[in-house]
């Protein structure tokens, strides 16, 4: 159905990047105010604040970019399974890794030191392995790339009613564009 939403990989790291970016945003509001942010200047806090919008606006943005672009770029289909275990896996350690250290901050915990106190040992331990299971999770998606760019379901696009191979990035940038331009070039180049 045309103008239908489909919740694919590319939409559901998009939808991430939106959620996590705002809860991301919302804890910047607090280090706005200014007595607050004083207490939580150089704590853990301030790390899971900047985290929260670097990693989803720069790395969950850029995965479903990556997503959305893979089979065009390939002309594979990606393993639709495996890529939302990545996503899956993803979301909930980012989470385990960055929501934590909110609390971390707003107990005191600074940061840029070699080693921290022993209350926060139990959080940090937790942390540690958020921030491994998302390096782990990263390597599930270049599994993913790899198994694309071998090999797999090819992808079919068509041009309006007339199925064609698209193998070419000249011929995905075509499914890309609005009908009226694809005409129209389709018309000049034949």
């Amino acid at each position: 159905m045309a103008g239908a939403l489909t919740f694919e990989t590319p939409m559901l790291f998009a939808i991430a990047f939106i959620v996590l970016f705002t809860i991301g945003g919302f804890s910047g509001l607090m280090l706005a105010i200014v007595p607050a942010d004083f207490q939580y200047h150089d704590t853990y806090f301030v790390v899971a604040h900047f985290h929260y919008v670097l990693v989803s606006g720069a790395v969950f943005s850029i995965m479903a970019a990556a997503y959305y672009w893979l089979p065009k770029w390939t002309g594979n289909m990606y393993d639709h399974k495996l890529s939302l275990w990545h996503f899956w896996t993803s979301i909930i350690s980012v989470n385990l890794l960055f929501f934590p250290m909110h609390f971390l901050g707003l107990a005191g915990m600074p940061r840029r030191i070699p080693d921290y106190a022993i209350q926060f040992a139990d959080v940090n331990q937790i942390v540690s392995i958020g921030g491994f299971a998302f390096g782990l999770s990263q390597l599930l998606f270049l599994w993913v790339v790899v198994k694309c760019i071998r090999g797999g379901e090819k992808l079919r696009l068509s041009l309006g009613s007339a199925p064609r191979d698209l193998s070419g990035l000249y011929q995905a940038q075509l499914h890309t564009t609005p009908l009226a331009y694809r005409q129209k070039w389709s018309s000049s180049y034949g």
